[in-house]
C-alpha cells in the first residue's frame, strides 16, 4: 500500500554542496517562470534563506528534493556552493516512488497550477499511487480526475484555448471527437464566440455527427436549447445512485439523467 502523504515528519538542518542535490524532470509539477526565479533569488541575496529546501538522502554523494524547486533555481542563480537544507530523518524517508510522488503534490500545494499542469500531474500520480490515492491527494473527486487523465491526451495546441476561451471539458470532448488536430483548432476557433449552452449542445451534435458543417451543427445546437426543460424532483437515495452512475459514466449529472430519460423514452 502506498505511504500517505500527510504523516508527521522530522528533519534536521544540514549544509550540503547544491551539485549533490538531484531534481526529476518526472517530478516537476509545472515550468519555473524565469522572472519569478530571478526575482526570488534577488529576494534570498537581500534578506537570507528564510526556509530551506527539504531533501532526502539517496547515497552518499547524492541528495533527492522534496520540496523547494524554486528555491533551489534561485540559490543556483546565486551560484551558490553549499546550502542550508532539512533533511529528512531516516525514519519518515519515502521510497523512491512515493518520494517522486510527494514531491509532485508539494508543488501542486504550493503553487497555482495551469488546467496543463494538473493533468500532467494527474497521470503521473494515477501512475504512481493509483487513481484513489491520486484524488485525494490532489482534493478531486474520482469524477474529475478521470475528466483531467482525459484532458491530458489533448494536444497542447487545443490546450493552448484553455482555460481563457474554451474549458478543460470543452478541449477534451473536442479532441475525443476529432483527433486531427488542425481541424479540432479549426472547431475551437469557431465555437469560441458562442454562448457556453451553445457549445455545450454543439460538441453533443458533433458528438453524434463528426462530418457535419459548421452551419449545421449551430443551428442543432440553438435547436436544442429551445426544447422544453422538465424539472423532476427525486430523493435522497436516487440522488446517490445517479451520481455514482454519472461517475461510473464519467458524465456530468445532468446528462445523465438525460440519458437515462432518453433511453426510458425510446421504449414508451
Amino acid at each position: 500500500m502506498a505511504r500517505r502523504y500527510n504523516p508527521p515528519i522530522s528533519y534536521r538542518l544540514k549544509e550540503i554542496p547544491i551539485k549533490q542535490i538531484k531534481v526529476w524532470k518526472d517530478a516537476q509539477a509545472r515550468k519555473l517562470d524565469k522572472a519569478g526565479i530571478a526575482e526570488l533569488a534577488r529576494s534570498i541575496k537581500n534578506e537570507g534563506l528564510q526556509n530551506p529546501p527539504m531533501v532526502q538522502k539517496e547515497s552518499k554523494d547524492s541528495y533527492l528534493l522534496m520540496s523547494g524547486q524554486r528555491r533551489l533555481a534561485a540559490l543556483k542563480r546565486l551560484r551558490a556552493k553549499n546550502i542550508p537544507v532539512l533533511l529528512l530523518t531516516q525514519g519518515t524517508k519515502y521510497d523512491l516512488k512515493d518520494a517522486k510522488a510527494a514531491s509532485v503534490i508539494e508543488n501542486l500545494h504550493r503553487n497555482k497550477m495551469s488546467a496543463k499542469d494538473v493533468a500532467a500531474a494527474s497521470v503521473f500520480l494515477t501512475e504512481s499511487v493509483g487513481k484513489n490515492k491520486a484524488a485525494q491527494s490532489l482534493g478531486i473527486s474520482q469524477q474529475t480526475l478521470r475528466k483531467y487523465l482525459g484532458f491530458a491526451a489533448v494536444p497542447d495546441k487545443l490546450k493552448e484555448y484553455v482555460p481563457m476561451e474554451i474549458s478543460r471539458d470543452d478541449a477534451t470532448r473536442l479532441h475525443q471527437t476529432i483527433p486531427n488536430i488542425s481541424k479540432a483548432v479549426q472547431i475551437a476557433e469557431r465555437i469560441i464566440p458562442l454562448d457556453q449552452r451553445v457549445r455545450k449542445q454543439y460538441l453533443r451534435a458533433l458528438a453524434k455527427s463528426p462530418n457535419s458543417s459548421h452551419n449545421k451543427l449551430l443551428k442543432k445546437a440553438k435547436s436544442g436549447l429551445l426544447q422544453q426543460r422538465i424539472r423532476i424532483e427525486i430523493n435522497k437515495s436516487n440522488a446517490k445512485k445517479l451520481q455514482r452512475l454519472a461517475a461510473k459514466k464519467d458524465l456530468e449529472v445532468t446528462d445523465m439523467a438525460e440519458k437515462i430519460m432518453a433511453d426510458y423514452l425510446k421504449k414508451r
